[in-house]
């Protein structure tokens, strides 16, 4: 179980339009936010990371770089990317479901065509969204089951400015006995 204040796992993947990222090579003020999203066929997911793409600019007056990540193929995150019109947001691609797991994603399985006519793939990984400090340890995450009730990008934001004023410390990392 991936836990506060811990050594992210490595995270190496294409993107659309900036090469390769890799987590470790990321060399934000702050942090960076990687939003996992479940692909293409979600349409959740094209409303919450449009909603990413928008709010790009305000983490980054933060110090927070941001990614988005799926197992999908570089066609469908361009398809993905075409249909939220991003501007700000990277888009990365081939998200392997070994390192999903890693993340501690959950995987699913395919259902067939979603209500948008777009089929699913064979497996696929659900949403996460993580903060990982420069020093490549983990300082927030959420990680989900289903595609609904993520957490909110806006109040992120304020909650980073809280974080910052307060040199706030990352929490539930105890692991010890309860």
């Amino acid at each position: 179980m991936l836990i506060p204040r811990m050594p992210a796992p490595g995270l190496t993947v294409r993107t659309l339009d900036h090469g390769t990222f890799d987590l470790a090579s990321e060399a934000p003020s702050l942090m960076t936010l990687v939003c996992f999203y479940r692909g293409l066929h979600c349409p959740l997911c094209a409303t919450y990371l449009k909603e990413l793409d928008r709010l790009t600019p305000s983490f980054a007056e933060r110090g927070v770089s941001t990614i988005a990540i799926s197992s999908d193929g570089e066609e469908r995150a361009r398809q993905m990317a075409n249909k939220i019109g991003a501007e700000h947001l990277r888009v990365g691609y081939g998200l392997p479901l070994s390192v999903a797991r890693q993340w501690g994603l959950y995987v699913s399985t395919s259902r067939g065509k979603t209500s948008l006519g777009i089929e699913e793939p064979e497996l696929f990984s659900e949403p996460g969204v993580f903060l990982v400090k420069p020093d490549q340890t983990v300082y927030w995450l959420s990680v989900q089951s289903m595609p609904f009730a993520r957490p909110n990008f806006a109040e992120m934001v304020q909650a980073l400015d809280f974080v910052i004023k307060n040199d706030y410390p990352a929490r539930g990392e105890y692991t010890g006995e309860v």
